[in-house]
């Protein structure tokens, strides 16, 4: 087992086949070697350098093991557009990013959300994803299609079933939100809007929608994508320690916080 070769190993003969036990347990929950150094290091647990736990992983490979398969990588492609016009439709009376409370723009409370779409290959189905910019808490809803009515409903059922509070939303410019007025009305929150084509402006959700993509790859048909099983995409990221948050965790650390 890769484990006994590399806890027998001259320079880590500090550390036993039991010292193993807990980071390999981690890494199967789909925790990075960082995440898992710092979570544990957080709570007073003796361990290993987040080098180490990443030497363990492909030396686990090299014997037939699978742990390399829970690490994420990133190979998303950032696109330049040029003098890209916004054809997406207009929203009249649209409040823009620059109007977001004081608290939304530098994360001081709960209840600041990001929402974004993602599709997948070759249907209409997609989901929703929303981001609260504090805690990177996140919700994820699945959706026959990508139309306002479609995410108001799957809206509407994530804020209701919630006790967590829904102060501003924040969305770029898709037809999906042109419906937000609805929303505002109904559930006691105020929308904000990017500029176009600045994904940066929604930078909590865009690294989520990363995270994301680990489970849902970029090519993946949603057409088969259930709301169960988004659920428990969005219980691994919220119960995945975060650097930012002290390596606790945003169910942790939003409770901490209402």
């Amino acid at each position: 087992m890769a484990r006994n070769r590399l806890s027998r190993s001259r320079r880590n003969k500090r550390y036993t086949e039991l010292d193993f036990r807990l980071p390999e347990a981690l890494l199967r929950l789909d925790w990075s070697p960082d995440q898992i150094v710092g979570y544990l290091r957080g709570r007073g647990y003796p361990t290993m350098s987040h080098e180490l736990i990443y030497q363990y992983v492909w030396n686990d490979k090299t014997f037939g093991g699978t742990l390399w398969k829970h690490l994420r990588q990133s190979t998303k492609k950032r696109r330049k557009r040029h003098n890209s016009k916004d054809s997406r439709g207009r929203l009249a009376a649209k409040r823009h990013i620059t109007e977001r409370p004081a608290n939304a723009e530098h994360r001081k409370e709960p209840g600041h959300w990001e929402i974004d779409t993602v599709v997948g290959r070759g249907t209409k189905h997609c989901i929703v994803t929303l981001v609260d910019r504090m805690t990177g808490y996140t919700f994820i809803g699945q959706m026959g299609d990508r139309t306002s009515e479609s995410l108001n409903v799957r809206m509407s059922k994530i804020m209701t079933r919630s006790d967590l509070p829904f102060k501003t939303i924040t969305a770029d410019n898709g037809t999906e939100f042109h419906g937000y007025a609805q929303l505002e009305k109904h559930h006691n929150c105020l929308f904000y809007f990017v500029n176009p084509y600045h994904s940066w402006e929604r930078g909590t959700n865009e690294n989520t929608n990363g995270l994301i993509r680990q489970y849902l790859p970029k090519r993946t048909s949603m057409s088969h994508v259930t709301q169960k099983f988004c659920n428990e995409i969005a219980h691994k990221l919220n119960t995945r320690p975060r650097k930012r948050l002290g390596y606790r965790t945003p169910t942790e650390y939003i409770h901490a916080h209402l």
